[in-house]
């Protein structure tokens, strides 16, 4: 650990220690799998359990490993499962050892049946749309699939501007699980103050859907203690490839809590529990905010839990809780 002296509280106990950008899918057998990003950021890991909490001691198996050089040699992040067309799929983001800032969005697809024992195979980077010129041309990372109305979706995060850039999410229509089928929308960019400490930054999408609706969350800001959690929603009915009809809250729905020990919530995905119906909100934060060194190399990023609850008008509602886990 970079960082013994923290403060143990209540609220900020582990799921699962030194995981980042955590992942966990509901398989319709009631299995959980589990993927994030490891500190050494060289691999793609899965875990398997029949309870959430039982992902905590669960196996840890390794699917694949970076390359030696070149392509997808450095900076492995965040990797999402996801259970598309009858088979398996991985979303993952990696770099070149040449130029690590060159990421870019890749896929993996399993042979089998068996994501925790068949192969993996790569299908290589995400493929833009016919006539998209400029989708993933540029620092593209944290990509999350979902579905709506038998249609799916790919929401990404991608870096624009000259000379110091900017950190968009944009959202495609898929025309297969390693193809898009339209070009990039612009559905939000860094707008406020809470966006724009040290790196103007929207990345980490998660969908939730509830009553109706359907509410992205994301992160924003540098990877330190002023990272946090914005939200942006829309109707279910409404054409998702319309950024008009998406609205973005003001304010981040989730921050650092220095009283609760928890320090740079975000990069959150969204599970239900074993009930069915109880959403989690699965997010990484850290113990404390004194960082030695780049934040982004700090390997105390840790998964935590919270339950989701719902206001009088159907929104999300995010709060710590104690000993979740």
């Amino acid at each position: 650990m970079n960082n013994t002296n923290y403060k143990k509280t209540e609220y900020n106990q582990p799921l699962i220690e030194q995981r980042a950008d955590p992942y966990i899918y509901r398989h319709v057998d009631g299995s959980y799998y589990f993927a994030a990003s490891v500190p050494e950021y060289d691999r793609i890991v899965l875990r398997k359990a029949t309870t959430i909490k039982g992902l905590k001691d669960a196996t840890e198996v390794t699917l694949w490993v970076k390359h030696e050089r070149g392509e997808q040699s450095i900076h492995v992040w965040a990797p999402e499962i996801h259970y598309l067309d009858g088979g398996w799929y991985i979303y993952y983001a990696a770099g070149d050892k040449d130029d690590i800032w060159q990421i870019r969005p890749y896929v993996l697809r399993c042979t089998g049946d068996d994501p925790m024992k068949d192969k993996w195979e790569e299908l290589g980077m995400m493929q833009a749309a016919e006539g998209d010129d400029f989708s993933f041309h540029a620092f593209s990372l944290d990509a999350t699939v979902f579905e709506n109305k038998g249609e799916h979706y790919y929401i990404w995060a991608e870096k624009t501007g000259v000379g110091k850039q900017v950190s968009n999410l944009y959202i495609a229509r898929m025309a297969a699980p390693n193809k898009l089928a339209t070009a990039q929308v612009l559905l939000t960019t860094p707008d406020y103050d809470w966006e724009r400490v040290d790196f103007w930054v929207n990345e980490g999408p998660a969908i939730l859907k509830k009553n109706g609706k359907i509410f992205m969350t994301f992160s924003a800001s540098a990877t330190g203690a002023c990272y946090c959690m914005g939200m942006m929603y829309v109707d279910e009915n409404a054409d998702l490839l319309d950024p008009g009809v998406w609205t973005k809250l003001r304010y981040p729905v989730l921050k650092t809590e220095e009283e609760k020990g928890i320090y740079g919530p975000g990069h959150n995905s969204f599970v239900k529990e074993e009930d069915g119906e109880t959403d989690l909100c699965v997010y990484h934060a850290r113990q404390y905010d004194e960082i030695i060194g780049d934040p982004l190399y700090d390997a105390n990023r840790h998964t935590m839990l919270m339950r989701v609850t719902f206001d009088e008008k159907g929104f999300p509602v995010f709060e710590y809780q104690k000993n979740f886990v």
